[in-house]
């Protein structure tokens, strides 16, 4: 039961002209999810089916008292049992479940209200669950992301989202460029952020709805993205240093944005 041994497989779904073809990796068969307020936020969203569920004593007790109900037989484990079915840096305060993988909603399905977030090939799964737990926190409509190049919701990320994986949907595509394009088709207007951009993301008008466009650290956003997008904007900082890890970037904009928008 190692974190990334979960594999994809695409959708079968008519081929049609008003939606976009590539639109939906079909998340694996399976996620693993593990740690107190990944595996509590799953327990108690009605969207997730959880279909085992490994725990402690003590963590049993603690479900108990906070009366979050189960509706599973749990299998009563030690620790160290828990911990050996994970990687050796993995947290899981007692808790592990097998679940079925969330639906990934199309463009299409997106209310054009609100904010959201575009991400570039973010790799990485720690920032990717750290951006889901700031755009829960933001109220963010969703995230967009390539069936590539981004890491699945499930081990890390979701560790990393603390709960947020179940309140934030997440929409698979194949193609950036033409979800973007979706994207503005429905009213968004999409807002690549880029250190080197001229204009400052706080001095632009951001009307929702808003796409706000996140490139991956080092690499920033690819050029079609970036060339997809109606501007480009860059977060204007005092220090030395002009760029943050991409979840504090994505913090940092979702604020700016909130405060425009008036969402």
């Amino acid at each position: 039961m190692r974190e990334q041994k979960w594999q994809s497989r695409p959708p079968r779904r008519p081929a049609s002209r008003d939606r976009d073809r590539s639109a939906r990796r079909e998340p694996s068969d399976q996620v693993v999810l593990y740690g107190w307020h990944t595996v509590t936020a799953a327990l108690t969203n009605p969207n997730r089916r959880t279909r085992r569920l490994l725990a402690t004593e003590n963590a049993l007790r603690r479900l108990a008292d906070e009366g979050i109900n189960v509706s599973i037989s749990p299998e009563v484990m030690r620790p160290d049992a828990l911990a050996a079915r994970l990687t050796p840096d993995a947290v899981h305060q007692g808790l592990i479940a097998e679940a079925d993988p969330l639906p990934s909603p199309a463009i299409e399905d997106l209310p054009a209200t609100g904010i959201v977030l575009v991400l570039d090939q973010i790799t990485d799964p720690h920032n990717v669950g750290a951006i889901l737990r700031t755009a829960a926190a933001f109220a963010v409509a969703a995230i967009v992301t390539t069936a590539r190049h981004s890491p699945e919701a499930t081990g890390v990320l979701a560790k990393s989202a603390s709960g947020a994986l179940e309140l934030v949907p997440i929409v698979i595509v194949q193609n950036l460029a033409r979800a973007l394009a979706g994207l503005k088709a429905r009213g968004f207007l999409t807002v690549g952020l880029d250190s080197e951009a001229p204009d400052d993301l706080a001095a632009i008008a951001l009307p929702e709805p808003l796409a706000l466009v996140l490139g991956a650290e080092g690499k920033g956003l690819r050029q079609l993205t970036g060339a997809t997008c109606d501007r480009l904007a860059r977060l204007a900082l005092p220090g030395a240093i002009k760029s943050l890890n991409v979840s504090n970037a994505a913090a940092l904009a979702l604020y700016i944005a909130s405060r425009a928008t008036g969402v």
